[in-house]
């Protein structure tokens, strides 16, 4: 069971990496952040369609994640 979990958490991992480095950029430049050039960094702007779904799918994986490490930390434990 503990191997099984284990290659989801790596499915997972990987996932997670190639849905984060997907979604979009807000800042377009580091220096913009600093200097104050990019105004429309924090306006409320909603997600919408694909990065709404993304960012969902982050969230999820995000947790999905959480969950199986400690599920897999609880059963090494269990000796």
């Amino acid at each position: 069971m503990k191997d099984v979990l284990e290659i989801i958490l790596l499915i997972v991992s990987v996932l997670l990496i190639v849905i984060v480095l997907l979604q979009s950029n807000k800042a377009s430049d580091a220096s913009n952040i600093i200097t104050g050039g990019n105004e429309a960094l924090f306006k409320n702007m909603k997600e919408r369609g694909l990065e709404l779904f993304i960012s969902r799918l982050t969230l999820f994986l995000g947790i999905l994640f959480f969950g199986i490490s400690l599920a897999i930390f609880l059963m090494s434990n269990i000796k």
